[in-house]
């Protein structure tokens, strides 16, 4: 260990043998006497696991990364994650909030379900989001359409929803319908209004006629008044 810095500096990369796994990490040994620990939420940007060995198992080979040394413990922080780009930075536009994307269901709790998505993206859909519009709710294994509602690159979390598309084509329908509804109502109007044009001109026309006729027939009269004497 006295010359571990020159042997193993930060920043480094090795393959490592899985050693034990705890429920909170993956103990690796990169040579006799000299290992460390991946820490569980430093295996994937992408997956969250309940438990190390949902990844990998004892005896197998796993690559890493220095992320520290403490020469006086004599334990190394190794890293898994690190060996690539934070995925997170180039995503936040792909899966932006109200973009649709497929995904398929994983596994559920009481409080909702991780669902896959495209790039190897976990998504969470709270139980509410899991409505389907015929009733029932999508279950593990099952492939439907999802609509994020919640992006958070600082917090590697996405939130998404399979009831809200559904729900939202109704919304568009009920507003189309209401739009449709003050298209006719306002033609109809419109249609009123020239019919009641049309007759105040044709009364207004028969007065007119009716007029002259009225001093025709009172000139008509005088005349022949006129002719008797």
């Amino acid at each position: 260990w006295s010359t571990i810095e020159t042997k193993l500096p930060e920043g480094s990369r090795h393959t490592g043998l899985v050693k034990n796994i705890t429920p909170y990490g993956v103990f690796v040994e990169l040579a006799p006497g000299i290992g460390g620990m991946i820490h569980i939420s430093d295996l994937s940007w992408l997956k969250r696991f309940n438990h190390p060995s949902e990844y990998t198992k004892v005896g197998g080979n796993i690559d890493v990364i220095i992320l520290g040394i403490d020469k006086e413990n004599r334990k190394l922080q190794l890293g898994h994650k690190q060996l690539e780009e934070d995925p997170w930075n180039t995503l936040q536009d792909t899966f932006a909030p109200g973009t649709i994307h497929e995904g398929t269901v994983v596994r559920k709790d009481d409080k909702g379900a991780i669902v896959q998505l495209p790039y190897g993206l976990e998504g969470f859909a709270p139980n509410r989001h899991l409505a389907k519009e015929d009733g029932k709710v999508l279950v593990p294994d099952e492939t439907a359409q999802f609509v994020v509602i919640e992006f958070d690159r600082n917090e590697k979390r996405i939130v998404v929803s399979h009831a809200r598309i559904w729900e939202q084509v109704k919304i568009e329908e009920k507003e189309t319908a209401k739009k449709e509804a003050r298209t006719e109502a306002d033609s109809t109007r419109k249609t009123v209004k020239t019919i009641q044009s049309k007759v105040e001109k044709a009364t207004l026309g028969d007065l007119g006629a009716l007029a002259q006729l009225k001093q025709k027939l009172q000139q008509e009269e005088q005349q022949g008044g006129e002719t008797k004497e």
